[in-house]
């Protein structure tokens, strides 16, 4: 079979899949985020935060609960590293500096899961276990709880009530993703990914040294890494590593994980809404956008150019060949345009034009299919985007979902799309003017400036993958890159919760003959116009000295 074609089959098992969980998947969600009951379990997480999960909160007040959760998850985790030392099961592992010890509390709740720092050789069972891998779920739900707040926005009228942000957390954790990945996790151990808590042994010689690997609890935090869209390994090489990540089935299988939950909430949208057709539309958006990426990548990186890579099948350096280079393409597709930054791959040693690929994923916002909770919000603020262009192209006041489209709304919109650009591009322009940021590219010209942009696109889009080929572990980078993924995580929350506490206040509009129909395949197409123009052009001049340079070089 040529790798072409294990690429492409590989790619319709994964489409296959997707589409049989999405209607079970998505419905249940919106059964649980819509649900009155209140378990017993999670009764006493109530009761030991000091919640009252039957009051409902205006967007403020689900505003204050997002970023009150987040400041202290950010310092429990920020004194967990630093206390190491003196933690059981550290592994002889020392306390984490100050610096990196930010960027990783920082990366961690704000669902990036950057890491500037060999996790087999920084962190040991408990700051693992009871640090990290607890925020990839709670920051997976935080994200989802907002989406589910704007989503009721659309749903209610005349009221500002989006809900209870203490209820939505709690739920989206307990009964979606401690569920899915338990059954995620023993599929993993079933395919070969370790569980344990042994400490470091010795493996074997390795070039004429002995070669060390410590354990974990691998299985259980690959599964939520990928399934909350997390993207933090436990080993740097992170799903790469064959304990994390064995065979080509647990690798189709990560990226099926991925990919599910941002899907399957179009779905949810649907249903909560009111309309199905409203979810498929968006649905239909998100998947055109997936597949033309994924399709750009597998083409750039199967061609040849040399005898290299005609024996190779492909551009092979920096992929592992269980996987070859159509998986790696489909993974590095799904984790760019998600939020999750896990990577089978090294990044940096893709094609020019692959690496450009990449990068333009995440500036799109990571919203075909995007994060648990953030690309649905991501994608319905570009859905606003287009029905006022199209409003403005026939004189007519914009309406979506029967909710008028007026100035307020428009200006919050703008506000989140122009947060992360200039997040990114002004952190990437104080970078390269520097001179002590600049000597930590491992390469020149082209590729070293891409190495940079791709740092902070990463770090601000909450994605978390990077190039690799910089040395991001210095104060400059750990303080910077910290700050962008905080303030690209919770600054653009602001405008959504904003944004859907003035839509619940609305009176609905009524449908008229006038009304632009975006249920339709029109509005899709217009809808994927709008975000790869909006958003994509506002990357151009960055991505022409960058990876369009290199790619147009080779």
């Amino acid at each position: 079979m040529s790798p072409v074609l294990a690429g492409v089959l590989q790619l319709l098992a994964l489409i296959a899949a997707l589409a049989l969980a999405y209607r079970p998947l998505g419905d249940y969600m919106a059964r649980v985020y819509s649900s009155e009951k209140h378990y017993g379990p999670e009764k006493w997480i109530y009761k030991a935060v000091g919640a009252n999960p039957t009051a409902e909160m205006r967007w403020p007040a689900y505003l204050r609960g997002v970023l009150a959760f987040s400041s202290v998850s950010v310092l429990f985790l920020y004194g967990l590293q630093r206390a190491q030392g003196i933690l059981p099961g550290s592994l002889g592992f020392q306390a984490i500096d100050p610096d990196q010890a930010f960027n990783t509390a920082a990366s961690f709740v704000a669902n990036t899961n950057w890491q500037s720092y060999y996790g087999e050789q920084a962190m040991g069972h408990v700051v693992q276990t009871g640090g990290l891998a607890v925020q990839n779920f709670v920051s997976a739900a935080v994200g989802m709880a907002v989406a589910v707040a704007l989503v009721r926005g659309f749903a209610r009228s005349r009221t500002g009530e989006l809900g209870n942000f203490w209820a939505d957390l709690v739920r989206g954790v307990v009964r979606i993703l401690l569920p899915i990945s338990v059954i995620g996790a023993i599929v993993l151990v079933a395919c070969g990914a370790i569980q344990n808590f042994s400490g470091i042994h010795e493996v074997g010689q390795f070039m004429g040294g002995s070669q060390q690997w410590n354990g974990g609890a691998v299985a259980s935090q690959e599964v939520i890494k990928e399934l909350g869209t997390n993207g933090g390994g436990y080993f740097n090489a992170n799903s790469a590593h064959p304990f994390e990540n064995p065979n080509p089935f647990s690798n189709l299988f990560e990226i099926f994980l991925i990919l599910v939950i941002p899907f399957a909430l179009t779905r949810t949208f649907g249903r909560m809404v009111g309309n199905l057709r409203q979810g498929y539309a968006i649905l239909a958006t998100m998947a055109t956008i997936w597949l033309g990426f994924t399709a750009l990548m597998m083409w750039t990186e199967f061609a040849h150019h040399g005898p290299a890579f005609d024996v190779a099948g492909g551009a092979m350096e920096g992929k592992e060949t269980r996987f070859g280079v159509g998986a790696s393409a489909i993974f590095s597709v799904a984790t760019t345009l998600t939020s999750t930054g896990a990577v089978n791959s090294f990044h940096s040693s893709y094609t020019g034009l692959g690496g450009g690929i990449q990068l333009l994923g995440m500036q799109l916002g990571e919203i075909a299919p995007g994060g648990v909770g953030s690309g649905l919000y991501g994608m319905l603020i570009m859905a606003i985007i287009a029905v006022f262009i199209a409003g403005l192209m026939v004189g007519r006041t914009p309406e979506y979902l029967g909710k008028k489209i007026g100035t307020r709304e428009i200006k919050l919109a703008a506000c989140y799309i122009l947060i992360t650009p200039a997040l990114v591009l002004g952190f990437t322009a104080a970078a390269m003017a520097l001179d002590t940021p600049a000597n930590s590219m491992t390469n020149t010209g082209a590729h070293g400036f891409s190495e940079i942009l791709y740092a902070y696109t990463s770090g601000a889009n909450n994605n978390g993958s990077a190039f690799a080929g910089l040395n991001a572990d210095t104060q400059w980078f750990n303080s910077t890159i910290g700050i962008a993924m905080l303030l690209g995580r919770f600054l653009p929350m602001v405008f959504v919760l904003a944004l859907a506490g003035s839509l619940a206040e609305q009176k609905p509009v009524p449908e008229t003959a006038g009304t632009l129909r975006t249920d339709k395949p029109l509005y899709t197409g217009l809808l994927v116009g709008t975000i790869l123009i909006v958003t994509g052009l506002t990357y151009f001049p960055a991505l022409a000295l960058g990876p369009l340079a290199e790619g147009l070089a080779s």
